[in-house]
């Protein structure tokens, strides 16, 4: 009997739909100077929508410095990179902006990835191939771009309770002092908007004889005096190994770096799949991006407008009874707790009050935890913020969702 391939597909999908997993994207238009406003084209239509789940936390992606230095940089160099460094070079771009990068992590080196994915996935394989006999301790909650990472490394994993340190010393005493080992963790972990014990894990590292890994990507451009992160911010960023970050979201552009000693970055650069068989980021991005990270390195205004933002939405939305779950950080989770009504809310509130808001569902977040996420940025107003607690007001009635009054862990 020949196998029937369009139909493995159609159940595939069916399977999705059936456990209200199946994801629907929104065709959204950005427009240059008017963030977090955007234009929606739904049904042929196009109507005015405010995004409130952006990862440009920021609002860097439209900077005036940031769009004028990817004009300049198309106008001298074209729109391609040509290829892959190894077939077509290393464009200039990329090469100042490894040295910005480095430079804001204190390290001697940085080497840039096509995405924070690809950054993730080929830096932890890679190093753990490296590295005989190595013994991956991976935090239960890391993103999906690290676990394939330890996967692909093939190296024997051990998996620890999120941000539990005395599990994670039972784990590393067990592998014993003479076994490499390679701990890797975020600094932010974003459905949550929780914060890693950076130091207590650096402080395990040095007593069992560990490298660290850490994921900052929810973190550079936000946090640290010059927005380096977390690891920056608690006094950690020279006791970590190896850091990992992202272009793509405070800092508005694309692609994913690592930034660590010269040894540990050729090693990288020399022997990863995800970056040797991949063109490089064009030259235009490249600069924007190199023009975002100098920017924040020496502006507070945007992280602390930010924070100011983010504490209100959580202090307005709290006094509404919205169900806000404890956040650290800018990170404002909503929990809902159904994926039936997380989606019915988020459908409502783009329907009747023109707000974006996707849901976050399994497997993203553990089942009985489905959440809005939101995200405020600079460009959310007060205004902007009743707006929103009107609405979640409302769609909390209609939908009879479960409220709780309480205060938010970051007031």
């Amino acid at each position: 009997m020949a196998v029937d391939y369009a139909r493995t597909f159609s159940d595939a999908i069916d399977a999705l739909h059936e456990e209200q997993r199946y994801r629907v994207f929104l065709d959204i238009e950005r427009v240059a100077g008017k963030f977090p406003r955007a234009r929606a084209h739904v049904g042929g239509n196009v109507r005015d929508i405010v995004i409130w789940c952006s990862n440009d936390y920021l609002g860097m992606g439209q900077h005036e410095d940031v769009m004028a230095a990817a004009q300049q940089a198309i106008a001298q160099h074209g729109v391609g990179a040509g290829g892959t460094r190894n077939i077509s070079g290393t464009h200039s771009s990329i090469v100042a902006l490894e040295s910005e990068l480095a430079d804001l992590h204190h390290k001697q080196a940085a080497l840039v990835f096509t995405s924070g994915y690809i950054s993730n996935e080929a830096t932890i394989s890679t190093v753990g191939k490296l590295i005989p006999g190595c013994l991956i301790l991976s935090d239960e909650l890391n993103h999906a771009s690290m676990i394939e990472g330890v996967r692909r490394s093939g190296c024997e994993k051990a998996i620890f309770r999120h941000n539990d340190l005395a599990h994670l010393e039972e784990l590393l005493k067990n592998a014993g002092p003479d076994r490499a080992k390679l701990i890797v963790f975020e600094s932010v972990y974003s459905m949550d908007g929780d914060v890693s014990p950076i130091n207590a894990i650096c402080d395990l590292a040095e007593k069992y004889g560990a490298m660290t890994y850490l994921d900052e990507v929810h973190a550079v451009g936000m946090y640290g005096p010059r927005g380096a992160g977390i690891a920056e911010r608690d006094g950690a960023m020279s006791r970590v190994d190896i850091i990992e970050g992202t272009l793509a979201k405070a800092f508005g552009c694309l692609g994913g770096y690592i930034a660590a000693d010269a040894n540990i970055v050729d090693a990288v650069r020399s022997y990863a799949s995800g970056f040797i068989f991949t063109t490089t980021l064009p030259p235009a991005v490249a600069a924007a991006a190199k023009a975002s990270v100098r920017h924040l390195k020496a502006s507070p205004t945007e992280r602390s407008a930010q924070q100011r933002q983010a504490t209100r939405t959580k202090r307005v939305l709290s006094a509404r009874g919205i169900p806000v779950m404890p956040s650290e950080t800018h990170i404002v989770p909503v929990l809902v707790g159904n994926p039936e009504k997380a989606k019915a809310a988020s459908d409502m509130l783009l329907d009747r009050f023109g707000l974006y808001i996707q849901p976050i569902n399994f497997p993203t977040v553990p089942r009985g935890t489905e959440r809005l996420r939101i995200t405020p940025t600079p460009f959310h107003t007060d205004q902007l913020i009743e707006e929103l607690a009107d609405a979640l007001d409302a769609a909390w009635t209609e939908l009879n969702l479960p409220r709780a009054y309480k205060a938010a862990a970051a007031e």
